[in-house]
């Protein structure tokens, strides 16, 4: 073969090979190309199922107190909230807790909703505190009487947020937002006798809802002073009087005094590891207007007006029942003493820096009264005469007598109560036939039975 046929045939080899190598090059950018087209297409789809899933499945307005009810059980934004709600929710919160005199407190009161805490949050308001409330509305009794006072509470600017003592997340969220300088915490599971029916409820308020408070607000920066409702039931079956801070508080007579006197125990734990200022109150059978139904001055009225007889108890040596029923102006005065005499804790981010004030205080009205003495004054009040059942006191946790010995409080903020049982009592019937609309013959005589006075 000639040399240049065979140059030929090389050249058109290599030529072949070229156009091969070019017809691979584009391929794989066709390929390349396809494959961005078809992920942005994918990506494109995706974003579409996103969104039309998000708008099948959005809640509709028959869902929206869940809705609400889950962002501040969890403290957090939800899906459906916008900016401006979660920003106006903010807003609201530091409004309330803002002090309006100058060194103000700023207060978070747990339990806000309920008798004690809602008369608290507004006389802390009405001298110029800052004041944010805290309450789960719980059923434990007619939640439309801490709606109404809830109501109360706006119209003195005081902002309740709805949540539970055990959500760490809301209430750290609440801490990060307000630098609190106290708490006052009422919140808790009350009642001796509901503890035989339902004793879990007051292990998951009284006990972890109070260790919750204490953690979040070890690890504050301010710490906080703290405040909270501690009770008389705590001297249980001790049979020294009047009942003083000195006497022993180790054999508690019910669940709920058992859980209160942990209480205390854990109050003196927290302040020797943290440092947390803490000071517990045990009050005396709390009575008057915007009260509990479950006292028995409350239910007295009820049924008498209603009608229906009542159970006065009796105890197993067939003496009478008495109690220090204390008003409750003395007790809201007791608690702003406490508040205002409370020194700052000595801890910071969790860390106790110095010894810390650790106290505790009766509150009551030092003058116990026979239950019968108590319907007695409700019967000329009501003008109705009761229809009265003596019985034996059950052995379900109650105690047969208290009696307070205030000479500490008196001592450290002048407390003193000054209201006697006959005039609270008219006081406290005077709101009950206002707020639940009783017959005006009832009121007439209710201000006949006033002027008589």
């Amino acid at each position: 073969m000639p040399p240049s046929a065979t140059a030929d045939t090389s050249k058109t080899v290599k030529l072949e090979r070229y156009n091969s190598y070019l017809r691979k090059i584009h391929s794989t950018k066709v390929l390349k190309a396809s494959s961005k087209v078809l992920f942005r297409a994918t990506l494109l789809i995706a974003l579409v199922l996103v969104l039309l899933f998000a708008v099948k499945y959005h809640p509709h307005s028959d869902s929206h107190h869940l809705h609400r009810r889950s962002f501040l059980s969890t403290g957090l934004f939800s899906s459906s909230s916008s900016l401006g709600e979660g920003a106006a929710w903010e807003k609201r919160v530091r409004q309330s807790s803002t002090a309006k005199r100058q060194h103000g407190l700023s207060v978070l009161v747990t339990g806000a909703a309920g008798f004690v805490g809602s008369h608290c949050s507004i006389a802390l308001r009405k001298r110029g505190d800052g004041v944010l409330g805290f309450d789960n509305f719980n059923d434990y009794y007619d939640p439309s009487l801490k709606r109404a006072r809830q109501h109360l509470l706006e119209k003195n600017q005081v902002f309740i947020v709805e949540g539970d003592l055990n959500d760490g997340p809301l209430l750290r969220k609440l801490f990060d937002i307000v630098p609190f300088t106290h708490v006052l915490h009422l919140a808790a599971q009350a009642g001796v006798r509901y503890a035989m029916k339902n004793p879990q409820s007051y292990i998951s308020s009284n006990i972890a809802g109070l260790v919750n408070l204490l953690e979040v607000a070890k690890a504050a920066n301010p710490q906080p002073a703290i405040v909270w409702a501690s009770s008389s039931s705590v001297y249980g079956l001790n049979t020294e009087n009047p009942f003083s801070e000195e006497h022993r508080t180790d054999q508690p007579a019910s669940l709920y005094a058992a859980t209160k006197k942990a209480g205390e125990e854990i109050a003196h734990t927290y302040n020797h590891i943290y440092g947390l200022s803490l000071t517990g109150l045990r009050f005396f059978t709390v009575y008057g207007p915007w009260g509990r139904p479950d006292m028995a001055y409350f239910f007295f009225t009820k049924d008498i007006l209603h009608g229906k007889s009542i159970d006065i108890y009796r105890t197993q040596d067939n003496q009478e029942v008495a109690r220090d029923f204390t008003y409750i102006d003395d007790i809201v005065k007791g608690c702003v003493g406490a508040l205002d005499t409370a020194e700052k804790s000595t801890g910071s981010g969790g860390k106790k820096r110095g010894p810390a004030q650790l106290r505790v205080y009766n509150l009551g009205n030092t003058s116990p009264v026979p239950v019968g003495r108590l319907v007695s004054i409700l019967e000329g009040l009501l003008g109705t005469k009761a229809k009265k059942h003596l019985i034996k006191m059950p052995r379900n946790g109650d105690v047969p007598y208290t009696h307070a010995n205030v000479s500490l409080a008196y001592r450290d903020f002048g407390y003193k109560p000054t209201t006697d049982l006959a005039a609270g009592l008219r006081k406290f019937v005077k709101w009950y036939v206002s707020y639940y609309g009783i017959q005006p013959r009832v009121k007439k005589e209710n201000s006949h039975a006033d002027e008589s006075a």
